[in-house]
């Protein structure tokens, strides 16, 4: 039997309108958020992959509720998708909801098997 959690992050949409709140404030401002729990697993061996992501982002109309972040970047855990996978979703997702002025996504994930991966994705260095 699943948990309360479980049923929550199962039936969690990112794309729906109440997870965005409009942005009360007409001046340029930076917002960081880290999440020091993601995890995915890998699509070749199954093994999990845990990461810290963090977000930046200039808001433009709206803002994101940061439960809705936490349940989405949650939904994860039990993916099989690979690190560029992972955060490029993040990002196309993210930006796409918000479409901020400015947008960026650090995927640090924590080193296996020797490796340590950084994918970084900034609106100011790619296309929107």
């Amino acid at each position: 039997m699943k948990k309360y959690g479980e049923i929550e992050i199962d039936r969690f949409d990112i794309n729906a309108e109440e997870h965005y709140w409009p942005n009360q404030n007409n001046r340029n401002y930076v917002i960081n958020i880290e999440l020091p729990e993601f995890m995915c697993r890998c699509p070749r061996s199954g093994y999990p992959d845990f990461a810290t992501i963090k977000l930046s982002y200039i808001p433009s109309n709206l803002v994101i509720e940061l439960k809705a972040l936490k349940l989405y970047i949650n939904s994860f855990t039990d993916r099989y998708i690979s690190h560029e996978n992972s955060a490029n979703e993040i990002y196309e997702t993210l930006s796409g909801k918000l479409q901020p002025k400015w947008i960026k996504i650090t995927a640090d994930f924590n080193p296996r098997g020797n490796v340590h991966t950084i994918i970084e994705i900034d609106s100011s260095k790619t296309d929107l």
